[in-house]
């Protein structure tokens, strides 16, 4: 078997699957959302009306991702009403010609720079695009407006399925307590990500334990931005503010790269359990205190005790957003604009390539070509890929299902089956996309359209030829990877501001605390940038060539101004070891 090593980057990540537990909950909420839909529909005699009905619910079941229930409203919520706007719009541009391909072209400039704001923003520009496509090419007796809320309905079911349905293993809480379940754990992971960075200091493994708690300090973070005020969340905002010192003596343990005694990772454990359970944490054992790490993460622990106890009531401070002009100025700036400009290209282009070539059934290549064309759903090269691979697949399945299953019964659960499977089927896009492929066709022929296996296939590879081709397009006044560039900007200042502060002995505990995770957070989505930039073929990869050795000197800054504000804190004063390594690293990001 060839390893994934010694294959070409953009090959290597199109092959790569997560590995991630099966996620259960979502699972049945898609086996309850979709087909039993569609089956209600079918049994009242209004098909057409089931198949937008299930549309709404598979489309938010592919944006139903880990979170907390609360997050889940505006997660999926956005994306359903842009994707109900979608098919108002398309309905009304349904029969345009050559006006339609301006309309799509207009709309996928306004789609695709919108999709540069934000994950949010990016569900709701590519739902609207693909529903325009949908409303205006699918052949469905209902009207515009009735399309819209019958795809806003079925949508809104599976929202209704992702925030009551409660999880197998129920936190501590009565009543709708269980609507907080995503919250805990949120918090909890973080505690658990501080005690795997403590176990793993001295071994290979702690960079990328360090990696894990900032990603779990974002989640932790973004779930408990928009939970609310309540008794609870001021309880869990204050807990996830004491786990900041913790994850602060943790990465100043870790740089040192000696081992630390496995007493010392009890506590964050225990807490982490605690914050789970809702019960006491209990005793905690103190960790040794021979040297400055160990001292901060037993000062840390004594502070969480604390907050645990309920004489702490005050969290991290919350990230500003400054309103909506900075969401504007993302949509209209440069890579908002070229955003625009390739998804418009695609969308138009495609449109009149697909009514030219099948004027009966031409929506499913613009569709396509939405999904193709987001850069922020990973490296083109591997979008194409997966998609055609997953499409083939897809579409073979269904011929085989198609050719025995009863009609439409046999569909029925068809579509009951992918939508459970659309859930795991994230693991890799081939796999999701063929879930979905398999779930359309299904659709569409309880629709009453015939069965399309290869039109489907020779679309979706048509979709692919012009995704490569825009994507690959000079465009005028942009500049091969800027955005990475623009990522390592940002995460550069962040964390020069953050040495700063440590360096003039600031004795803002608070603010230094805040200045790190921004400069942690900044620099996570700086190697997310780079990693995909490395991933895409090479007359686009080297465009970015040595960025990942900045974002590895960035890393080393944040790490050892880290371990010496742990110092500073401890004596008092900067060592001298620590200024020479930071002024060294400075001098190497300079240079």
């Amino acid at each position: 078997m060839v390893h994934l090593r010694s294959l070409p980057p953009w090959l290597a990540h199109a092959l790569r699957a997560q590995r991630v537990p099966v996620p259960w909950p979502a699972v049945v909420r898609g086996a309850l959302a979709a087909g039993p839909l569609l089956l209600v529909a079918v049994v009242a005699g209004r098909p057409s009306s089931g198949v937008l009905l299930a549309l709404g619910a598979m489309l938010a079941g592919v944006n139903d991702r880990p979170g907390t229930r609360l997050s889940a409203v505006s997660r999926l919520g956005g994306p359903a009403v842009a994707g109900a706007v979608g098919m108002v719009v398309g309905s009304a541009l349904a029969g345009g010609g050559f006006a339609l391909v301006g309309a799509f072209a207009l709309l996928g400039l306004v789609g695709g720079a919108v999709s540069a704001v934000g994950p949010v923003a990016s569900a709701c520009g590519t739902q609207l695009l693909v529903t325009v496509a949908i409303g205006a090419g699918m052949p469905l007796p209902e009207a515009g407006w009735q399309r819209g809320l019958l795809f806003a309905a079925g949508a809104g079911w599976l929202i209704v399925l992702r925030v009551a349905l409660p999880s197998p293993a129920r936190s501590a809480g009565r009543g709708l307590g269980y609507l907080y379940d995503g919250e805990r754990a949120a918090v909890a992971a973080v505690y658990d990500a501080v005690a795997r960075l403590i176990e793993a200091a001295g071994t290979d493994g702690a960079r990328g334990c360090r990696a894990g708690l900032t990603a779990a300090l974002d989640q932790a973070q973004d779930a408990l931005r928009g939970s609310g005020g309540g008794a609870g969340t001021r309880r869990l905002r204050a807990r996830l503010g004491a786990a900041l010192p913790l994850a602060e003596a943790a990465t100043a343990l870790a740089w040192t790269g000696r081992p630390v005694p496995a007493r010392a990772a009890v506590g964050p454990r225990l807490l982490a359990a605690a914050v789970r359970t809702g019960a006491a944490s209990g005793p905690l054992p103190a960790p040794a205190r021979y040297d400055a790490g160990l001292r901060a993460l037993d000062e840390a622990l004594l502070r969480a005790a604390e907050v645990f106890d309920g004489g702490g009531v005050s969290g991290p401070a919350r990230r500003r957003t400054g309103g909506p002009m900075p969401l504007l100025r993302k949509a209209v700036g440069g890579g908002g604009r070229e955003y625009g400009a390739r998804v418009g290209l695609c969308f138009g282009a495609s449109a009149a390539v697909a009514q030219a070539l099948h004027p009966e059934h031409w929506y499913w290549l613009p569709a396509t070509a939405v999904f193709l064309v987001k850069p922020d759903l990973g490296p083109l090269a591997s979008r194409v890929l997966c998609r055609a691979a997953g499409t083939v697949a897809g579409a073979a399945v269904f011929a085989g299902l198609a050719a025995f299953l009863p009609r439409p019964a046999g569909l029925v659960v068809l579509v009951a089956l992918c939508g459970a499977l659309i859930p795991v089927a994230t693991r890799h896009f081939a796999a999701q996309t063929a879930v979905v492929t398999v779930l359309v066709l299904s659709l569409v022929m309880v629709g009453g359209e015939a069965q399309a296996s290869v039109s489907r296939i020779s679309e979706t590879l048509l979709a692919c030829a012009l995704v490569l081709i825009a994507g690959h397009l000079p465009w005028p006044g942009a500049h091969r990877g800027g955005g990475v560039r623009a990522r390592i900007a940002v995460a550069r200042e962040a964390a020069q501001i953050y040495v700063r502060h440590v360096l003039s002995g600031d004795e803002d505990r608070s603010a230094r605390w805040a200045l790190r995770r921004e400069a942690y957070r900044t620099l996570a989505e700086a190697r997310a940038a780079v990693e995909v930039a490395a991933a895409e073929l090479p007359v686009l990869a080297r465009h970015s060539d040595g960025s990942r050795h900045v974002t590895v000197v960035l890393e080393r800054l944040v790490d050892v101004t880290t371990a010496c504000a742990v110092q500073v804190d401890d004596t008092g004063r900067v060592p001298e070891q620590h200024a020479e390594r930071i002024g060294v690293l400075l001098a190497e990001l300079a240079a």
